[in-house]
Parts: structure tokens; C-alpha cells; sequence
């Protein structure tokens, strides 16, 4: 069967095409282009490395839709595609750099430690959130960045979610106040972020308690703001 990859290389004209490899059948994607790369083209790029959906980094679009190779099971006349959003370096890899920044930017750690203990129940609220590989399909998926490449994107607002409702967290006014600007009401709540999640977590969830938190701290979402005063003014 054959499958379509987008290659890309920044000193080529043009820089990004797709090509078209027969490759046998029974493969995860993984699996193809490790085939293609050591039978039939020796020059296509992509990141691999535990094999099991654990550490994220092979990461892929197959027909416009987030995927780990190393899960997924090619079928015939797949388009394969690097992740949006982050700029290719090279056919399906992408520069990690601007994504995993949000993180910083979005205060996405405990910023002050409260000695407590914690329980089973207190583990629990933030399991899930923890489970995060950063493999960047969340990040991919978001139709926010086509108008906002500064939004700080489902999982830096996930991760954030997990230290606000970290009971050892002391200033989570200070974590919600790192994420009102875009963030939280930047997000259009479409929940493609937690279609594509490999470890089943639920950004989209996350970011409306999160919005539940910063109207507790007293904060309002300004597009509704806005709202209400153009419609007074009309």
C-alpha cells in the first residue's frame, strides 16, 4: 500500500512537498517510516524514542489528525504531516522550543510550598494532569494559534490547573493572574486538545475551572465584557 509524507527542508525550492512511498502492510506508523528510511530513502527525518506512547516524541499529523506513530496503525493512502503550530525543522520534526516555553510563561510549577501532608484523595486531583508527556499534539490541534501564536496553549494551561489545585500550592491568585492574558479566555473551548490527548487527559475541562478560579479571585472574562458594553452602546 502507499502512504504521503510531507517532506520539508529549508534550503530546497520548493522548501516542502509530499512524497509517495509503497511500503508493506501491517506497520504502525513507526514501523513504515523506519522501513522507508532504512529500504527506500535514507534522507527522511523524524523523531523516535521509547516505542510504547510513553515519551511523546514521535508525535505526527495523519490526515489533519494528532497521532503517535509508535500507536498508530497505518492505513493506505494516510497523508502524513508534521505538527502545526511549531516551526519544521526538517520533514516531521518541529522545534519543541516556543511550545515548552509556555510553560514558564504560564507559571505552570508550585511557586511557593506549603508543608502539608498529602493524601490518596489529594494525589488523585492532580494524577491525571501529571500524566502529560508533552508530545505537543494538544498544542497542534488548537485552531487558536492561526490567530493568536501568543495564546499559552492547552497544556501549559493544564499543568497550571494541576498546581492550582495543588493544596501545597500557597499562591494560586498568582499562578490564575499568569494565565488571564492569552490564556484562559483566549480559548475557544472546542475541545480538539482533548480529542487528541494519547493519555486521555481533558484540557478543555481543565480551562473552564480555570475560569471558574479566576472569577473566584475576581476576575472577569473580558470578551463577555465587551460584549455587554457594545450592546448598550447599540
Amino acid at each position: 500500500m502507499k502512504i504521503e509524507i510531507r517532506r520539508y527542508h529549508p534550503h530546497f525550492e520548493p522548501k516542502s512537498i509530499f512524497m509517495s512511498y509503497e511500503i508493506p502492510e501491517g506497520l504502525t506508523l513507526l514501523e513504515a517510516l523506519e522501513h522507508i528510511k532504512s529500504k527506500l530513502d535514507s534522507t527522511l527525518t523524524f523523531s523516535k524514542g521509547c516505542r510504547s506512547g510513553v515519551c511523546g516524541s514521535c508525535a505526527v499529523r495523519v490526515n489533519e489528525k494528532e497521532v503517535l506513530a509508535c500507536e498508530y496503525r497505518v492505513k493506505d493512502g494516510d497523508k502524513i504531516e508534521a505538527l502545526k503550530a511549531s516551526e519544521v525543522v526538517r520533514d516531521l520534526i518541529v522545534d519543541m522550543k516556543k511550545p515548552l516555553e509556555t510553560l514558564k510563561k504560564a507559571k505552570s510549577y508550585l511557586l511557593e510550598q506549603n508543608i502539608v501532608s498529602m493524601d490518596e484523595e489529594d494525589e488523585k486531583m492532580t494524577k491525571k494532569q501529571s500524566d502529560c508527556i508533552l508530545c505537543s499534539s494538544c498544542y497542534s490541534s488548537c485552531p487558536v494559534f492561526e490567530t493568536n501564536p501568543d495564546f499559552l496553549g492547552p497544556f501549559a494551561l493544564t499543568r497550571n490547573y494541576r498546581y492550582v489545585v495543588d493544596k501545597r500550592e500557597t499562591k494560586k491568585k498568582e499562578k490564575i493572574e499568569a494565565i488571564l492574558q492569552n490564556g484562559i479566555w483566549d480559548c475557544t473551548l472546542c475541545g480538539n486538545c482533548t480529542e487528541v490527548c494519547p493519555q486521555g487527559i481533558d484540557p478543555k475541562t481543565d480551562i473552564m475551572m480555570l475560569q471558574s478560579w479566576a472569577t473566584k479571585f475576581g476576575y472577569q472574562n473580558p470578551n463577555i465584557a465587551n460584549f455587554g458594553s457594545f450592546g448598550l452602546d447599540f
